[in-house]
């Protein structure tokens, strides 16, 4: 398989898996991007016999990452404030707030790979089926 229907099969799945880790769809575009000119550089290296898609997606990952860590980004950052609904009241917006606030501890705080696996199947939007090839275990 040549390295253009590498990016044609694989472009999209490696950009839903990036859109579910960042900030925005900007960053996701632009991560992808970065990580199959990695990939081409790096295709040399590729053990034929394993999965290209693992491959992609620990690239995908270790580039995000790396943009993170260039951008200063972290985890705790905190919302913009025209993030909840304006027409909401005070009371409202706090419960709403603090709940989404408890999720994103909850999900930053997971252990790996459960994290990981949580990001593909719903983020990535990948089939159980695929997350278990990815990790070399059944669907299960």
């Amino acid at each position: 398989m040549d390295f253009e229907q590498i990016y044609k099969s694989y472009f999209k799945d490696v950009f839903l898996y990036l859109r579910s880790l960042s900030a925005s769809e900007d960053m996701a575009e632009e991560i992808t991007q970065e990580t199959f000119v990695k990939a081409l550089k790096a295709i040399d290296t590729f053990d034929g016999p394993k999965n290209i898609r693992a491959w992609l997606f620990t690239i995908a990952k270790n580039t995000y990452y790396t943009y993170c860590k260039r951008k200063k980004m972290y985890a705790y950052e905190e919302l913009p404030d025209n993030a909840g609904n304006p027409g909401a009241s005070f009371e409202e917006n706090f419960v709403d707030e603090e709940r989404a606030f408890l999720i994103h501890r909850f999900l930053h705080n997971m252990k790996e790979p459960y994290k990981e696996v949580f990001n593909f199947r719903v983020f990535g939007e990948l089939p159980f089926e695929k997350i278990g090839l990815l990790f070399g275990k059944s669907s299960g």
